[in-house]
């Protein structure tokens, strides 16, 4: 193997052999050189997800991931911005091989078969992705194998022997000190496991190929010192430059093929194949089109990426080892990582060997995908893990009907008022409450933008719904139907006949202006969690679709809303939150 590492070819390219030479990157021909007065176009915001193992069926937790980053691409979407979302699934690695045996299926059948279950989950709670990537495709192996011969090249990576503990669950070494012996109590088998994630080790001593991340220690902690919110939240952040402060080993970035023969194959050594943690990190440059990229216009296709979305338990893969082989290549580093808790289910965490795993399909089928969004959004945790129960969904979604629900019907359905009258009278309310709420609103974009920036999404739509049950409480003390029942003669407006000098009536109209108002924008700054129920809203108030951006949810900016463009039914028929088929 050494000498193919000293004599390597242009394999990667289909060169005939020579001995190997840097090359320049291909890059598409660029007839026009010299200048140009067009300028360049902006970077598109640029959100991933993990890509997920194919050997088991999705979790909530895949959900959860997927829905966050949504939420992320809508937002940027909605302020005016392009977005680009990556998901999509791994599908190398041992974990994998050995599903596929066990299913007794051929390994590229069975991947073909089970990635689909993802792309459901992604289409079924509505996500719009614009890249769903399978590490299995041709032109993410060339990206890979691209990345290896640049790092071989720079000197990065050298062969030795390696032993240690690896975990196939979770597709990585782990040295001495992180392993213990552990009992199952089920079965009374001794066996050793890691004592990060619990899964069972075994050990391992094989020659492979290493990956000097030790040389660039200082590297990642300059740039962790010059970029402290890398991380999110903080306390992963101090932990992952801690991990760093105390030393790194280098990594073992290949496995032999008779040990591992389903990944890609390390150039010209057939007898090696490139670790599976290598192989799906760089998948969120293939799909920003590495190594294809124009020169000066590399940001083009979204790289670096504006924010990748991963759960804790992988965030050394994503925050040290991933940095570190950029940094290898002077290749820009993604801008921050959003690393959320997990899901628990009667405070225990989800595991099918316990039987307490909650599939995904059957609460979108029961609940739907907005109904779903919303309460993963509003109560997933990302510091600290969250609890799963269906009476915590139904209480949640509750809450929306009798507040963003009622508060809608009680505007578009009332009998002594016109909406769009109000809108076009355009008064305003100067009442202490209506102040207030006025205040609120004008604050809310911006409280919305910083919790955003702040990679908080729960915390951005709780400071809506404030506001919404805010005019709620506004609504109930103005009591618009009590004043309105004044000005109806004989079944008849009054605004109808002498709408300029009647008190009463220009105090519900300012009413329910304010109240119509709060519903825009508050429906507007929600679309990114609940697409359809807020699109179902804003029809309601009659909002122009070309009036639903960030820069419309402004108080006053829009005079033409007011009719509904759907009917607005009664009672239960066109609700905006109906009731749930089962409340248990």
């Amino acid at each position: 193997m050494r000498n193919r590492l000293l004599n390597t070819t242009s394999y990667v390219f289909g060169i005939s052999k020579s001995p190997w030479q840097c090359r320049p990157t291909p890059v598409f021909a660029n007839p026009h050189r010299g200048y140009s007065s067009v300028p360049l176009p902006e970077k598109p915001y640029y959100v991933t997800t993990p890509i997920f193992y194919v050997n088991a069926a999705p979790h909530v937790g895949h959900l959860y991931t997927i829905i966050l980053a949504d939420v992320f691409k809508r937002f940027h979407t909605l302020k005016g911005r392009k977005a680009i979302l990556c998901t999509g699934t791994d599908e190398h690695g041992m974990k994998v091989q050995r599903a596929a045996e066990k299913a007794k299926q051929d390994v590229r059948t069975f991947c073909d078969e089970n990635f689909r279950a993802f792309d459901r989950l992604a289409k079924a709670a509505n996500v719009q992705y614009d890249h769903f990537i399978r590490t299995s495709e041709p032109d993410h192996r060339f990206a890979v194998q691209h990345f290896w011969l640049m790092l071989r090249e720079r000197g990065f990576i050298y062969e030795s022997k390696h032993e240690g503990w690896y975990s196939v669950s979770d597709e990585t070494f782990y040295p001495l000190s992180a392993v213990h012996l552990k009992l199952d109590p089920a079965t009374g088998r001794k066996f050793m496991a890691s004592q990060e994630t619990g899964t069972e080790v075994e050990w391992t001593s094989e020659t492979n190929y290493h990956f000097r991340v030790s040389a660039l220690r200082d590297r990642l902690l300059e740039f962790y010192a010059n970029n402290p919110q890398f991380v999110e939240p903080l306390s992963r952040m101090q932990d992952v430059i801690q991990q760093v402060t105390s030393g790194l080993s280098d990594l073992s970035i290949s496995r032999p093929v008779e040990r591992l023969s389903w990944g890609i194959p390390v150039p010209d050594d057939t007898s090696q194949t490139i670790y599976v943690w290598l192989d799906a990190l760089i998948n969120y440059l293939t799909k920003a089109n590495y190594p294809f990229q124009v020169p000066g216009q590399e940001h083009t296709s979204g790289w670096p990426a504006d924010v990748h979305v991963i759960g804790k338990d992988i965030v050394r893969f994503h925050c040290i080892h991933w940095p570190a082989f950029l940094l290898a290549l002077d290749l820009p580093l993604p801008k921050q990582v959003l690393t959320h808790a997990h899901w628990t289910l009667g405070r225990e965490k989800m595991s099918k060997s316990r039987g307490n795993v909650v599939n995904p399909f059957y609460a979108l089928e029961r609940f739907g995908a907005d109904t779903m969004r919303y309460y993963l959004v509003h109560s997933g945790g990302i510091q600290d893990d969250s609890d799963y129960d269906n009476e915590y969904i139904i209480e949640r979604y509750k809450h929306l009907q009798g507040n963003l629900g009622n508060l809608v019907a009680r505007v578009v359905r009332g009998k002594g008022w016109n909406v769009r009258c109000a809108i076009v009278s355009r008064r305003t309310d100067t009442s202490i409450e209506g102040l207030d709420l006025v205040a609120a609103l004008q604050k809310l974009p911006s409280e919305v933008d910083e919790w955003m920036a702040k990679l908080h999404p729960g915390a951005a739509m709780k400071q809506v719904l404030a506001v919404v049950q805010q005019t709620n409480q506004y609504i109930q003390k103005a009591s618009p139907w009590d004043l309105s029942a004044r000005t109806v003669e004989h079944g008849v407006p009054k605004w109808s006949i002498d709408s300029q000098t009647d008190e009463h009536v220009e105090m519900v109209d300012s009413i329910i202006y304010l109240c119509a108002e709060s519903i825009r924008i508050c429906g507007i700054l929600l679309q990114p969690v609940m697409p359809d129920r807020m699109k179902h809203v804003l029809d309601l108030m009659g909002v122009d679709e070309g009036r639903r951006t960030f820069a419309d949810a402004v108080v006053g900016a829009d005079e033409e809303y007011g009719l509904p463009m759907v009917a607005v039914g009664k009672g239960r028929e066109g609700v905006v939150f109906p009731p749930l088929d089962s409340d248990t």
